[in-house]
């Protein structure tokens, strides 16, 4: 008795005994025993950052518009010159007086009876009929003049008026000589030693591979007429690429354009000159394709631009809608003068 009273006072003195550690159980091998690891992004105040939680993941990217594009520029490079941002464009239109592309009084089998081997070279004559070219630059869409009135401030930006006057300048010396080239070269009379002074070119080094497949040429640098729209222009070249005849226009480039929807307007021009050829009684055959072709002064490969009848017929629907436009605008100007 009295050795059970001594056990019980020993263990009233003693201090209290702690419980023992729970212990978890686990399935996984892999936890049983280890201590769990802490979620550092549990340690994150999220009160604090909840504004900044939500702005980022409420956050939508949208595509850049005209207007946005002018605010990143000023932010850039500061104002430069006021205009007001261009307003979208109509809706899609049907040009009021149709006229096909293609002549039926002419015959689309060339006729070798007639056809000369020397190609055409008829002169552009001065006139007020107006030129594919003044056509196309006065009916530019809002969003062309945006785009180019912005590429025209930034290299002002960085050349500086005079600058860029030398540098569009040279831009359209390299387009004539690589014209003037390209003439000697598709010649039938071409001289062999202006031939081979012409291949040091970059940019006829750029076109060697088309050049392999055009045969058979029927105007070089020759004026068209379309005696129905009264439209005049100056094209560069009427041959066969691939045995089909086209209306060959041929473009230097500093940027690679490996898309037709690249060249901007070049296909409206085609097209034009598509158009005019047959219905130009000083053109004895027909055109139904066209061809683009940019060059590139660094000699690299030139990017052609294929436009078959049904693409020539898609482009020259949009070019009677631009000649359309162009006719209204200067009907108005004159009733106001």
């Amino acid at each position: 008795m009295k050795a059970v009273q001594t056990i019980c006072r020993q263990l009233r003195n003693s201090k209290a005994v702690e419980p023992a550690p729970r212990v978890g159980f686990s399935t996984s091998s892999y936890s049983c025993g280890r201590k769990k690891k802490m979620n550092p992004y549990e340690e994150v105040d999220q009160g604090k950052y909840s504004d900044l939680v939500q702005s980022v993941l409420s956050f939508r990217g949208h595509a850049q518009t005209p207007e946005s594009l002018f605010e990143e520029d000023t932010l850039l490079y500061g104002p430069v010159s006021k205009g007001k941002p261009p307003k979208q464009d109509k809706e899609a239109r049907i040009t009021e007086n149709w006229f096909p592309l293609l002549n039926p009084e002419k015959s689309l089998k060339p006729n070798a009876t007639n056809d000369a081997t020397v190609p055409l070279k008829i002169p552009l004559q001065r006139n007020k009929i107006p030129s594919v070219t003044r056509v196309l630059q006065q009916t530019m869409t809002s969003e062309q003049i945006f785009y180019l009135e912005r590429w025209r401030r930034r290299m002002i930006l960085e050349l500086g008026e005079d600058g860029f006057a030398e540098y569009t300048s040279n831009i359209f010396l390299q387009g004539k000589q690589f014209h003037e080239a390209l003439e000697s070269i598709l010649s039938p009379q071409e001289n062999v030693k202006e031939r081979d002074e012409n291949l040091t070119s970059g940019y006829i080094e750029s076109i060697q591979h088309i050049l392999k497949d055009v045969s058979g040429v029927r105007a070089l640098e020759s004026a068209v007429q379309h005696e129905t729209l009264k439209y005049v222009g100056l094209l560069d070249c009427v041959a066969e690429y691939q045995d089909k005849l086209c209306v060959i226009d041929w473009k230097t480039s500093e940027k690679p354009k490996p898309l037709i929807r690249n060249t901007f307007d070049n296909p409206l021009q085609v097209v034009a000159y598509v158009g005019a050829i047959n219905n130009d009684a000083n053109y004895s055959f027909q055109v139904q394709c066209g061809l683009i072709v940019v060059a590139y002064k660094d000699g690299s490969p030139a990017h052609p631009h294929f436009m078959d009848i049904e693409l020539c017929s898609q482009y020259w629907a949009k070019w009677l809608l631009r000649l359309e436009e162009y006719t209204k605008k200067e009907k108005k100007q004159n009733i106001q003068s």
